[in-house]
């Protein structure tokens, strides 16, 4: 389709506005494109409000829709408009529709979200598919429970879609570790179009300028991160609790609070860290991977990136699972303990000190991830890139002023 413009594009679509895990996964699914095929750009569609404090890639941009979020209730209300819901999502709608028909892609993947919120990519999708570009749906590993997801997926009328219009669906993950499909009755037509690519393996991003780390990890530290920290706060009261009854710790702490965790725990935790000489916390890092990269250990809730990072970066993790409102993390977890590749530490409400004190002075001593034998485990960002080469114009090779991962693709294709 973009010939003419002398390169390829491809247009990925992120639903969410809360949480860091939708944006962060297809800012590396993009970083990894660009750097694979040197005349191909990359369109991010994303309702986050704090997309624009991560460092993009030359050829990777993107647009901002207006942020929704949802409340308690289910319902969706603007995030910094003060306009009616319906308004905002007839206004995300548009800037969609119009932007891939200028962008004008040759390949459009929706992450998680078959037809986008409340249906805000439906129209883009038919007309896109009528253009000829090629659709591919993208999903985690895991989704939530059938019981839970069946009806969801019944009530947004998904697999008409899936049916008509998705060329692909693309699963990041391997079928012996989770599928995001397991107990939904899948036509064998809509089967035979999903493709498992392999986990999406994580590297250290360039350094760069950044604001100086408390001082304890000038010393081997354990990292406990909520990711985006918006449902992180049993987690971070958890840890804070063993530090505080438990003070001499073997190995201190830094915490990561999260950007979308409430202002006022985010201040209390603070104060409660300050009265504490083996624990520091900070709000956000947005090159987290290397403050896990330097970590004796690290400690989260679950979600799809942070383990994607344990297993890329090689660390003995603790994962502190969500159950609401969905069982995604729970699910991931309880698999990655039956396979040796984490430990679950299970809240039963009570939040327990000396249960996470234990756990926690255990964690450096724990087998790695790399101790568990799954072929093609992390090979999720490689199988991508085979998968898009057919639908553009690019040349497959390299980037040019990526010397080092221009040698690491060579050894991949056996070169």
């Amino acid at each position: 389709m973009s010939e003419a413009a002398g390169g390829s594009r491809i247009l990925i679509y992120s639903h969410d506005s809360f949480g860091l895990g939708h944006l962060r996964r297809c800012r590396t699914i993009a970083h990894s494109l660009v750097e694979r095929y040197r005349n191909l750009s990359v369109l991010i569609l994303s309702g986050s409000p704090i997309i624009g404090s991560f460092d993009f890639r030359s050829r990777v941009d993107f647009v901002r829709v207006p942020g929704v979020i949802k409340l308690r209730n289910g319902e969706y209300t603007s995030l910094s408009l003060h306009i009616g819901i319906e308004q905002t999502l007839a206004l995300r709608a548009h800037i969609i529709e119009q932007t891939a028909e200028v962008f004008a892609p040759d390949v459009f993947i929706v992450d998680k979200e078959p037809l986008g919120l409340r249906g805000e990519v439906h129209r883009t999708l038919q007309q896109l598919k009528q253009r000829g570009a090629r659709l591919v749906l993208g999903l985690r590993d895991v989704m939530d429970e059938p019981k839970s997801l069946a009806p969801e997926w019944r009530r947004k009328n998904v697999m008409p879609a899936l049916r008509s219009l998705y060329d692909e669906i693309w699963v990041y993950g391997l079928p012996q570790v989770c599928d995001p499909l397991d107990g939904l009755a899948v036509p064998k037509m809509v089967r035979n179009k999903i493709v498992y690519t392999g986990y999406l393996h994580r590297t250290l991003p360039v350094p760069r300028a950044r604001h100086r780390l408390p001082d304890l990890t000038q010393r081997p530290y354990i990292l406990v991160t909520p990711g985006g920290g918006g449902d992180g706060e049993r987690l971070i009261e958890w840890v804070l609790r063993a530090y505080e009854a438990q003070p001499r710790m073997p190995y201190p702490a830094l915490l990561v609070l999260g950007p979308f965790m409430r202002p006022e725990k985010q201040a209390e935790f603070m104060r409660r860290t300050e009265r504490l000489n083996n624990v520091a916390a900070i709000t956000f890092d947005a090159q987290i991977e290397e403050l896990e990269a330097n970590a004796a250990g690290v400690v989260a809730m679950g979600g799809y990136n942070t383990f994607c990072e344990i297993l890329s970066l090689n660390k003995p993790a603790i994962m502190v699972p969500r159950t609401r409102p969905r069982m995604e993390q729970y699910l991931r977890t309880a698999r990655a303990q039956e396979l040796g590749l984490a430990r679950m530490l299970e809240d039963d409400g009570t939040l327990d000190a000396g249960v996470m004190a234990a756990a926690l002075r255990l964690l450096p001593f724990q087998s790695k991830p790399s101790d568990v034998v799954i072929p093609g485990l992390l090979e999720g960002l490689h199988n991508v890139n085979r998968l898009v080469e057919p639908w553009l114009g690019a040349v497959a090779v390299p980037a040019e002023t990526e010397g080092r991962v221009a040698g690491r693709l060579a050894l991949v294709d056996g070169k």
